[in-house]
Parts: structure tokens; C-alpha cells; sequence
């Protein structure tokens, strides 16, 4: 497929799974291997909605695991301008106010655009625009037990905050709209970032596809 302006059309990956299923150590393996080539990497939580416009009371009731905590209309429309080879202000979203940051960053389109985030299968429209769909696959006691090593050390968590959120929200949220969209994949990789054979098949897939999109 070509655009306007007679450039190949740019290699979309999707990368999903759930929190702490390893899915951002696949897209970074990923990255990493394809070192040399025009990559360019989006994450999906960039594009959780503006909720300046609410009380902070408010926006800390956020269900962050839900389809409708995403700005999806946004995201898929900047991923159509840097399928045309056009320049984007990618959101930033500020965690400690709940909301998305006044700032932005001019981002590039580049010949390989990795997608990272827990909905990124969920909704047809950007479905569509992917070449490559993958599903980061990893057992519910793994991805709690990296939520809560990962909640309580970076982000300065209690133990029961990061139990209570999990029970809540995320173990419901992802058998209701994550693990179903599993059925979309094109790949599924089980244990996440240990599984080198699945990153080395697909970094040697997109390779394939970078040296015909050159012919």
C-alpha cells in the first residue's frame, strides 16, 4: 500500500495484553532489535481523556482499565496522520492530576510504528490499521505479583491499595475487555519478555517486510 506522497505506508505493530503481562518488555525487546531502522513507539495510556473539565474528587475515581477511561477518536485519527507521513502533538498525560498535561510532544512518523497498551485490539478502527497484531499472554498470578512489585516500588504504593485496585478493577476489567480481544491476534506470546523465540520470529518478520517494502 502507498500514500500521498508515494512513500511506502508505515508498519503498524499492536501490542497488547494485560497489566503486567510483560507486553511493554516485548515492544521494547522489539524496538531494540530493530535498532538501525526508523522505529517510533506510542503507548496507549498517552491517550487517557482530558478530564480537566471534572473535579479532582472526581478524576481519582477514574476506572483506568475501561475502554471509555481512552481518548480512542484521538489516537486513531494521529495514527493516521503519521500513516500519511505527517508530524503529530502526542498528548502527555499528567498522573498525579489525573488529567492530560497542557504539554505535548511533536513526534515524527517513522517507517515502523510499534503500539503499545492494554485496549489496543479492542476497537476495530485501530484493528484495522495494524499489520501485525500481537497478544502478550501471561497467567493472572504472574501479572499480579508484577503489578504489585512494580506499584510498590516506582509508584510508592501499600500492598492492599495495589490488592484492592486489582480485585476492583483491573482482574475484572481485563476478562471482560482485554483477554477476548486474544481472538484478534495474529500472534499470541506467552510469559511475555522471557519469550525470546516469539520476539526473534517477529523482529525477523518485520525485517521481511521492511526489505520488500524497499523493492
Amino acid at each position: 500500500m502507498t500514500v500521498s506522497n508515494n512513500k511506502k505506508k508505515p508498519i503498524i505493530i499492536g501490542v497488547t495484553g494485560g497489566s503486567g503481562s510483560g507486553k511493554t518488555t516485548v515492544s521494547r525487546a522489539i524496538f531494540e532489535q530493530l535498532k538501525g531502522h526508523s522505529l517510533l513507539m506510542i503507548e496507549e495510556d498517552s491517550y487517557y481523556n482530558d478530564q480537566s473539565n471534572v473535579s479532582f474528587e472526581e478524576r481519582v475515581k477514574t476506572n483506568y482499565d475501561h475502554p471509555n477511561a481512552f481518548d480512542t477518536d484521538l489516537l486513531v485519527s494521529q495514527i493516521n496522520e503519521l500513516l500519511n507521513w505527517k508530524s503529530i502533538e502526542k498528548p502527555i498525560y499528567d498522573y498525579k492530576q489525573h488529567t492530560r498535561s497542557q504539554e505535548t510532544v511533536t513526534v515524527e512518523p517513522k517507517e515502523v510504528i510499534i503500539l503499545e497498551g492494554i485496549m489496543v485490539l479492542n476497537d476495530p478502527r485501530l484493528r484495522d490499521l495494524m499489520d501485525i497484531k500481537i497478544f502478550v499472554d501471561t497467567d493472572d498470578d504472574i501479572r499480579i505479583i508484577r503489578r504489585i512489585q512494580r506499584d510498590m516500588e516506582e509508584r510508592g504504593r501499600s500492598l492492599q491499595s495495589v490488592i484492592d485496585q486489582y480485585l476492583a478493577t483491573v482482574k475484572p476489567m481485563y476478562h471482560q475487555f482485554i483477554e477476548p480481544t486474544k481472538r484478534y491476534a495474529d500472534i499470541i506470546v506467552p510469559e511475555g519478555g522471557q519469550n525470546q523465540v516469539a520476539i526473534d520470529l517477529l523482529v525477523t518478520k518485520v525485517r521481511d517486510i521492511l526489505r520488500n517494502n524497499k523493492k
